[in-house]
């Protein structure tokens, strides 16, 4: 059953590169977008709470898949340009999981008490000025944990981008792999379900440290796995 473990190991590590790319460019377009769709339609403005719903609402409520597949195959037709198979894949991973992450930030805006504002306006700030300086440093502490979660969901999405022929962990392993060792088909997808995790993990671990950093840079002290839990002392929930 290992007899080819090492070359199935060198084959599906060829991937690692296009995914690790894939799920880092869809994660810094994500943010960004999360961030402005999320402040967009807290807006007092009525024409801009319109534009950011109305992104979400069609980025989220339609198939990962087919937007994959129009941003690929359809957009070229009417637009007379092509992205590069990568390129259509980092934007499909960020437009479509901004559209999550901007109800994270909206979520989190407005669960920072109303004192703090109250706060923000009797400083006289700007209305900039309370979100860049007040709202948002503590906001960010209640945005990490749930950005976590869409990251490595994120991760997972990218294997999608095998359909559009980039050349990523599960292409490797599908396309490369499986039709020239199919005797060894459970041992090839054992080892592309191991590297996903450890990419998982490896975002977890970041997510964690920026957790810890958040809550630090707003004087507070990150919640214990023990205690989040309602565990006491002696273990007991």
């Amino acid at each position: 059953m290992f007899d080819n473990l090492g070359h199935f190991l060198r084959v599906l590590l060829q991937g690692v590169p296009a995914t690790v790319v894939a799920t880092l460019g869809g994660i810094v377009l994500c943010v960004v977008l999360s961030l402005v769709a999320g402040l967009g339609m807290l807006s007092p403005r009525r024409w801009v709470r319109v534009i950011a719903r109305t992104y979400v609402e069609v980025w989220r409520g339609t198939s990962e898949v087919v937007q994959l597949f129009w941003i690929f195959f359809a957009l070229p037709l009417l637009v007379g340009f092509e992205l590069l198979p990568l390129w259509a894949g980092i934007l499909v991973l960020g437009l479509n999981h901004g559209a999550y992450g901007g109800e994270i930030v909206r979520g989190a805006v407005q669960a920072v008490p109303r004192e703090q504002h109250e706060c923000a306006i009797a400083l006289s700030f700007s209305r900039a000025q309370r979100m860049w300086r007040v709202i948002l440093p503590q906001a960010v502490v209640e945005m990490v944990p749930p950005f976590g979660n869409l990251f490595i969901q994120l991760l997972k999405s990218s294997a999608l981008l095998s359909l559009i022929f980039v050349h990523d962990i599960t292409y490797q392993g599908r396309d490369v792999l499986e039709p020239n060792f199919t005797g060894q088909t459970a041992l090839i997808y054992v080892l592309m379900l191991v590297m996903y995790l450890v990419l998982a993990v490896l975002i977890t671990v970041v997510v964690r440290a920026l957790e810890r950093r958040a809550a630090a840079g707003v004087g507070r002290r990150p919640v214990e796995p023990g205690k989040a839990l309602g565990r006491g002392a002696d273990g007991a929930v």
